[in-house]
């Protein structure tokens, strides 16, 4: 009994000892649904609702139903976080209620080279960074130093394991379902939730099954898989839905590639993605330092993986015996192309040929194994005498990462062949880049391992073509200098004058020595409490600024909503709160609003950040307008394309709006993270019940939102548009507003809910 007790009390990090993995109560609440339900479960259902509040009475229905959950634990990058922080101190509640965890990976720009551009990050984010370890340091947050690696990566190294559930304040936290986990990004106000020890909502997902058969091989890689998908699904397919793979095809990818087919299952819009339980996940978890959940997670093996006969909403199949290597883009993750068509494709459309830089790394992936495939790739061409024609950059994934390449030779190829080793960061994925080889405007094309590829995403550089694909294709391509130079088949030109083909690469899945942890990052909060500490925010900092709660529903219909701006096509978080050098602001809402919408298309002119200022009559930048109208006590609405708010968690797209006097967004379809976020600020997301309604409006209509005194779940509501002809029209809108949405809307926003309620 005593051997019994003391295997099952098995921590869920080394850095939190006293907080223990617990699959009794999962498998406890599973048996009570799946009895309920009278049906074999998915494994994601297994996962997802093992963690509700109330497994009893919660009503469930796929794509119908809001569950109330018990999420384990919240992982915060140092963008987000500084918000969420905000959020929670402004809660007024004394210390998180699960492990919580702050990673500094957001605020360092890639320039030229891992540790200088890291010293100059610490210096210019010295306050933020002060704030952030004094804030985790005070409400019990762990938080990870600058330099530790990207948040997914640590969390895959550190945090995930087969069967937790984990929200993260970034779109690509499930990377986690690599190792078995159902991790799911949101927005910071959802994380104070879960942080405060409240149940977290979470619309009950469809699920999509991918069944893999075959088995992969030569230049094909697990990066393929999903770029397959992508193309299929695209970028709006798993919108609702959780993305479930399995079948015979799963046991021969890789746990770190199973975490990169995961990552980017962002880019379709999915909940997250989920790998069921195997040998590779136990092998990885033992490399890790945490055999003792591998050990756990056998005993209890059938909870973590799909029960037999359990049935998809959807299914497609890949064939990975038949998979070809794929790169997708340019400007969308989801236009995908066999790397045998690509150099036709490219001519018949024009874009540029010449690849002026290759990117490997980010979040997606940065693996010991990526890492030991792309040297596997420049090793050839070093022993051939070549070097990259293009300029080729390396990020590792982590410090861990970092450590163990460099121990183990493969930084030192990567740099002989032309390449530069970044600090361990997110970089240019998210627009943290000093690119300084083309001017803006310029046309031209890079080649990157990363997830996104949204116009001037990389580089704020709207002409450049960015295309994602494998680290492996990606070196080869930064080699050859050439989108067009498929390795599967085409030859390279040695030093002397030989032709050669590349051969497929090959590398370890995990290092033969142990992994070498580098640098001490973590710093653990005090285990006495930070009741007596201090989170010092200065009235005058450009960086910082503590939150002021939103105003309360007045209580009425929402009259002569000024339409702000008509945005025409693909409006991404990118687009309504861009990245890059705004980074600097996410802490102070009041200068980060000034890039609000600046990357919208207005319908009316076809420009960026210029829209005619309907009280003057004259043109400015969105953010301009929009605080004239507030400063005039003109509330506003956004009218919008299908899937807005595409792409990053960022919740800052919908405090924008909301702080400069934005009361509705009105577009055809949501991306499922923005629209909960905007309902988290009190505004209201809607939707046409007739999308050809967009075409009726016009930029400078006025418009009205009736029905909000009964406003309930299920029941639309209604437009009248008034025109400057005096014309007029109406039509319905749909929302998704459960009843805890509605109290959110009427308060103000979730957090002054939440103050109500205590």
């Amino acid at each position: 009994s005593a051997a019994f007790n003391a295997k099952a009390k098995v921590s869920m990090s080394r850095f939190e000892p006293s907080n223990y993995v617990s699959y009794e109560k999962l498998n406890e609440n599973v048996n009570i649904v799946r009895k309920r339900l009278n049906r074999p479960l998915t494994l994601s259902e297994k996962i997802v609702y093992g963690h509700l509040d109330d497994p009893v009475g919660q009503d469930i229905a796929r794509g119908h139903t809001y569950l109330r959950l018990r999420p384990d634990r919240v992982a915060m990058q140092d963008a987000t976080a500084q918000m969420a922080m905000l959020q929670f101190i402004s809660s007024g509640l004394p210390r998180v209620a699960v492990p919580s965890t702050i990673h500094c990976d957001h605020l360092i720009e890639a320039q030229i080279g891992g540790a200088k551009d890291l010293a100059r990050a610490k210096d210019i984010n010295a306050e933020v960074y002060n704030f952030l370890a004094s804030a985790g340091a005070k409400y019990g947050v762990g938080f990870w130093k600058p330099g530790c690696g990207i948040i997914h990566q640590i969390i895959l190294e550190n945090y995930a394991y087969p069967g937790v559930l984990l929200i993260g304040t970034d779109s690509h936290t499930p990377n986690g379902g690599g190792l078995g986990s159902i991790c799911i990004g949101v927005g910071g106000a959802d994380a104070v939730d879960v942080m405060a020890g409240i149940p977290w909502e979470l619309k009950c997902p469809k699920v999509i099954g991918v069944k893999l058969t075959g088995k992969l091989s030569g230049w094909t890689s697990p990066k393929d898989v999903i770029l397959k998908v992508a193309g299929i699904l695209t970028v709006k397919g798993g919108t609702g839905a959780i993305v479930e793979y399995h079948g015979p095809g799963v046991d021969s990818i890789s746990c770190t590639g199973m975490a990169t087919i995961c990552n980017m299952g962002a880019e379709i819009g999915a909940t997250t993605s989920v790998f069921p339980y195997n040998h590779r996940m136990k092998t990885y978890l033992e490399k890790t330092g945490r055999g003792d959940i591998a050990a756990l997670a056998d005993d209890y093996a059938d909870l973590l993986v799909p029960d037999p006969g359990c049935e998809y909403d959807s299914i497609v199949e890949i064939n990975l015996d038949e998979l070809k290597p794929h790169i997708n883009g340019p400007f969308t993750p989801d236009l995908a192309h066999p790397m045998a068509d690509i150099g036709a494709t490219a001519a018949k459309n024009g874009w540029p040929l010449e690849v002026k830089v290759g990117l490997i790394g980010s979040c997606t992936n940065s693996s010991y194994e990526d890492m030991g495939r792309s040297a596997s790739v420049a090793k050839q061409a070093l022993d051939k005498g070549l070097k990259c024609k293009a300029a080729f950059t390396i990020t590792p994934g982590s410090e861990q990462i970092r450590a163990t390449i460099e121990r183990d030779g493969y930084s030192k190829i990567l740099g002989d062949v032309g390449g530069m080793v970044l600090a361990n960061a997110c970089g240019p994925c998210i627009g943290q880049w000093d690119r300084r080889d083309v001017k803006k405007g310029e046309k031209n094309t890079i080649v990157t391992s990363y997830n996104r590829n949204f116009t001037a995403r990389n580089d704020a550089n709207p002409a450049t073509h960015a295309f994602v694909a494998s680290p492996e294709i990606v070196t080869a391509l930064a080699i050859a200098g050439t989108l067009d130079f498929n390795p599967e088949v085409d030859y390279l030109t040695a030093a002397n004058g030989e032709k050669f083909k590349l051969e497929p690469p090959s590398a370890d899945e995990l290092p033969k020595l142990d992994f070498d942890p580098g640098q001490d990052t973590y710093q653990h909060p005090p285990a006495e409490g930070g009741s007596k500490l201090r989170v010092d925010v200065s009235p005058t900092s450009t960086r910082l600024q503590l939150l002021e709660p939103f105003d309360k529903w007045a209580g009425g219909d929402l009259e002569d909503l000024q339409v702000l701006i008509k945005v025409k096509g693909k409006c991404t978080t990118d687009h309504i709160s861009a990245a890059g050098p705004w980074l600097k602001f996410r802490g102070h809402l009041d200068n980060i609003s000034n890039n609000m919408l600046i990357g919208a298309v207005n319908i009316e002119n076809d420009g960026v950040n210029k829209i005619k200022n309907q009280l003057t009559g004259e043109y400015g930048g969105v953010p301009d307008v929009a605080r004239h109208y507030k400063a005039n006590g003109l509330s506003w609405v956004v009218v919008g394309d299908d899937n807005y708010g595409e792409g990053s968690s960022r919740e800052h797209a919908a405090l924008e709006p909301r702080h400069l006097g934005g009361r509705c967004i009105i577009v055809k379809s949501f991306a499922r993270i923005h629209e909960t976020n905007l309902k988290k600020q009190g505004m209201l997301p809607l939707t046409f019940q007739n999308p050809a309604d967009y075409d009726k409006i016009r930029p400078d209509d006025k418009i009205s939102i009736k029905g909000l005194a009964t406003f309930t779940p299920g029941k639309p509501l209604s437009a009248v548009v008034k025109h400057s002809d005096c014309s007029k029209d109406d039509f319905q809108l749909n929302h998704t507003f459960n009843e805890t949405q509605i109290e959110w809307f009427q308060a103000g926003s979730a957090l002054n809910r939440m103050k109500e309620l205590q």
